[in-house]
């Protein structure tokens, strides 16, 4: 599964998780990060894309700890604007026993399987529930500009006109939600 946990600044209270997009899915070949923390998130780095302070909240474990995606993801239960996730077990049916690894292989099962009739981001579920080889092709090419995944072999690395207004969205702001 390939999934880390990291100190940020050599603190056990700031964590940043990653792990691979899964095998056999448009996310296949990318790293995905993931901030952990609370309701204190008090700067930004230089990098749009990465969030210095991250801090988990004192209740852990008998609360569930808060994730959102630093990478950006294209997928019906991920906000693509600011990388909230809509997963139960982040909030009704968060469980003591589920440890920080566990909860991140769960995000990685996400990617995996989406749940289109309980969205995150209205627009890519009515993407993926109308066109899904669209979806797919939009996917993949999010994995390629943001994740990292290489080209799937045969596509030219694109996404035609989707992917040129993708790639315009790349520049846009970071994310502060």
């Amino acid at each position: 599964s390939n999934i880390t946990v990291d100190l940020v600044e050599n603190s056990p209270f700031h964590l940043k998780g990653s792990f691979d997009g899964p095998e056999g899915t448009p996310y296949e070949g990318g790293r995905y990060e993931v901030v952990l923390y609370s309701c204190v998130v008090s700067s930004f780095s230089s990098s749009p894309m990465l969030l210095q302070d991250i801090v988990v909240p004192e209740q852990y474990p008998f609360q569930p700890i808060k994730m959102k995606f630093i990478t950006k993801v294209y997928h019906p239960n991920i906000s693509s604007a600011s990388g909230a996730i809509c997963l139960d077990i982040l909030k009704s049916a968060w469980s003591p026993v589920l440890t920080l690894k566990s909860t991140l292989i769960s995000l990685q099962s996400l990617l995996c399987s989406p749940e289109p009739s309980d969205p995150q981001d209205a627009e890519v579920a009515k993407h993926y529930m109308t066109s899904r080889a669209s979806f797919e092709e939009t996917a993949r090419y999010w994995a390629q500009i943001y994740a990292g995944a290489p080209p799937k072999e045969g596509s030219g690395g694109g996404a035609g006109a989707k992917g040129a207004e993708i790639a315009a969205a790349k520049s846009g702001t970071p994310r502060d939600e």
